[in-house]
Formats: structure tokens, sequence, C-alpha cells
């Protein structure tokens, strides 16, 4: 552990003098380079941790941490924070109270679970870098290659060029948009989804779509955060522990290219969805939790860090995310929950991240555990769906009419907040006819 210290020790010093004498522009110590370990460990000694829990290994059913799937050992922390009482006891007792209770909750995801956007993020500024006519589900439509250029001026040694590809119809004017996160490097590795896919189904509503590649905006790695969006503002630096990570940078994209779309008159800006599966699930709720632009959400398989509960111990655990291969989506102080601390001690958890869409529409959605999603444990999004239900109906809106686990393909989409658990595995692909539904209702149209 010293030489490991040591070393880290090392890479600082040297990232602060010698470093610093060989930069370009003058002046101006180039990235650090860190490995994913070395970083980890870096914001562990700063929290003055000295181990955390190892996750659950969802690989082999006999190894002494195998993942958990039964429902007896799954709740040990039942109690949740109260998302009606404001921190110091009172309840909040009307909607107008709402707004005040909101910035508490707020701050408590900023500092402890998705870390704080710093003051002086630079400006973007959006160019189309190609543009041609093609067709989508035998549907004529625009495609549109868009580049968003960070203001790296400050720090030109990081380049951030966040990457957009907007399909919209051919001569369409002011319709919806679904604006979904998907790293373009991704492509291929998965089989081509049945015919209609979700872009087919998208366009044949007379709607657009939006990929956002994320790793344009931050990579999903820590070894990424000395580069991207992040290290551009930590000019190359390691983050503190209340900085953001990588899913709040995604969603800051996201906001940024919000700012591209009420410039679009092909689009309504006004009725645009995030979507995302998987961890770019968990991107999109935090996106609808700091985001009000963003008019619905359709949130898929997010699991742990996204609409799963923190407290269950049921698939992917907290320690997971807290982990060296996942613990750059959140904030530094993250860690301690895995260490230290436990799930019991967050001030805040998943339901609460829900309630801050309130009452803009939510679908959360996932698929069948005997299909390879029970990693993401899909009855403990449901939970977190029921309990952030009060704060939609104090805000005078429907939420889940019911708090029984529903059976596997049951819509409850009749309010405002909506789960649908699928037959599939770890995709949204068979519950987009049913979303699609669900927005266009709330968006005035059949």
């Amino acid at each position: 552990m010293r030489t490991g210290l040591a070393m880290l020790a090392g890479l600082l010093a040297l990232s602060s003098s010698s470093l610093a004498q060989d930069a370009q522009p003058a002046g101006l110590a180039p990235p650090l380079e860190l490995t994913a370990e070395q970083d980890h460990q870096l914001m562990m000694n700063r929290l003055g941790v000295t181990s955390i829990r190892p996750g659950a290994n969802g690989r082999d059913p006999t190894a002494p941490n195998a993942a958990n799937y039964d429902e007896a050992k799954g709740n040990p922390y039942p109690e949740l924070p109260a998302v009606l009482t404001f921190d110091n006891g009172k309840p909040v007792k009307n909607a107008r109270q709402w707004p005040k209770r909101r910035a508490e909750i707020v701050e408590h995801f900023d500092r402890e679970i998705y870390g704080r956007v710093p003051a002086n993020v630079p400006g973007v500024t959006w160019s189309v870098k190609e543009s041609r006519e093609d067709t989508v589900g035998g549907k004529p439509v625009l495609f549109r290659k868009l580049i968003g250029h960070v203001d790296n001026s400050a720090y030109p040694l990081v380049d951030v060029d966040i990457e957009v590809e907007l399909t919209t119809p051919k001569d369409g004017s002011r319709v919806p948009v679904i604006v979904e996160f998907f790293p373009f490097e991704f492509r291929g590795r998965f089989p081509a989804p049945p015919s209609p896919t979700w872009q087919e189904q998208v366009v044949g509503r007379g709607w657009a779509y939006a990929i956002i590649s994320t790793s344009t905006i931050q990579a999903d790695n820590g070894a990424g955060l000395t580069r991207g969006i992040i290290g551009l503002v930590n000019k190359g630096q390691p983050r503190a522990p209340e900085d953001w990570g990588a899913l709040r940078a995604w969603a800051w994209g996201a906001s940024r290219f919000m700012d591209y779309l009420e410039t679009d008159p092909s689009v309504d800006a006004k009725r645009a969805v995030i979507e995302g599966v998987s961890r770019f699930g968990k991107a999109a709720l935090v996106t609808m939790a700091y985001e009000p632009r963003y008019a619905i959400g359709f949130i898929g398989s997010s699991g742990m860090g996204g609409a799963a509960l923190h407290r269950r111990r049921i698939g992917e655990l907290l320690e997971n995310v807290a982990g060296s291969g996942e613990y750059h989506w959140m904030a530094g102080n993250y860690i301690k929950y895995a260490g230290p601390l436990t799930a019991k001690d967050l001030p805040v958890d998943s339901h609460q991240l829900i309630a801050l869409s309130a009452p803009r529409p939510l679908f959360i959605g996932a698929g069948a555990p005997e299909q390879g999603d029970a990693w993401v444990d899909p009855r403990g999004m449901f939970m977190a769906t029921v309990a952030a239900s009060p704060v939609y109906r104090l805000l005078g809106k429907r939420a889940l009419d019911t708090t029984e686990f529903p059976p596997i393909e049951t819509p409850l989409t009749s309010g405002e907040l909506a789960y649908r658990q699928h037959a599939g595995g770890h995709t949204s692909g068979p519950n987009w006819p049913t979303f699609l539904d669900f927005a266009a209702r709330h968006f005035g149209q059949r």
C-alpha cells in the first residue's frame, strides 16, 4: 500500500512541477495520466477511506459475494428517507412548499451521489458537420450530424466536441423529438433489433429523434476523468470529492443539446423526451432531475445509481457502483457508503431522484429477470416509483395506482408516473410501443 501511495504522490507532484515546464501552451500542465484504479485509490485517500466492501458477483453463483436474488434477504433497510419531510423534520404541507424541499433533496444528491457541476463550465457552440436526405422505415427524413464545440480557451490541452445525430421528418416543423444517450462506438456490438426499430416507430409517428454520443462528453471510465468535460474544467487534474461524475456530465451535455433544440424550428423543444437504457438510463433519469426543459423521461433498466433503491440488496449493489469500475459515474463522496458507511446512511435514495422529475411524465421500465434483467432489480425500481408517487399527487398529478408489484407486461401508464416490466431482457425494445402511446397522450396526440 505504501508503494502505491508513494507512486500516486509522485505522480501528483510531477504533474504540478516538471510536467508543467514541458506543457504547451507554456504554463499549463498536461492532463494527469492515471489508471482508473489509481484515480479510485487517490479518491479513497482524500476521503480517508482505507477499504471498501466488495460488490456483488453476478457471474459466479458459488462466489462468497454472489449476487443475491432472494427477496427475503433483499430489503435490509426498508425505511426510506421521507420525500415529503424537510431536513428539519417538519412535513411538506402543500405544493407551494415543494420547491424548498426539492432544493434540499438536490443538495444531498449534489454533495453525496452525483456531484456538483462547477460554476465555471465553459459554453458550447453548435455547428452542422453533415446534412443529407435519407429514409427511415420508408419515410423521408433529414439526417444531420451536429458538433457542439466546448470553449477550451482556458485549457486548450483538452478538446471536447459533443457529437449528436439528429434525424427529423423531411419538411417537418415543430415535431416532438426523442433524445437518446448512446455512445457511437457501441454500434455493432449488439444484434440488429427487429423491425420496426424504435427509430422507425418514432419517425412513423411523424416525430424526430436524436442520439447523443456520451463518450464525446465524458469517457465511461475512471482513467478519463482528467479529460472530457470534467477534465477540461479541472485543467487535467483529479476531482475533488464533491465534483461531478460521468452521469452528471452526460446530463449536462443533454442540457447543452437542449440549448440547440430551442433554436431549431424543425423540432418542438417543449416536447422533447430524454431516453436511455442501463447506465444511459441512469443518465436519462439524472437529466430529468436536473434539466426541467425535458418534457418526458423514458428510463430503461437503469438499476443501481438510477431508479433502483440503494438500500436494496438485490443484483447490483451500491458497492459495485462505488468500486473502481463504476465510481466515475458518481461523486467521489459516494465511495464512503461502501466503506465506513452503508446505504442506510445515505441522506437520500432513488425514490427522491424520481420525485425530482415531478410533475412531468416519467416512464420507468425494465425487463424480465429470467431474460437477464435481474441485475437491475426491477422490483426495487417499482418500489422507488411507488415511493415517489406522493410528490406527484401533491402536485396534482396522477401517479401509480397500486403498491402491488404487477405481473410482467402489465402497463401502469394511466398517470404521469408510469411503470412497465416487459418480457424481454436488458433492453427497452419491447417497451417502446407502450411508451410512445404514453408520450403521445401527454403530447395531446393519438
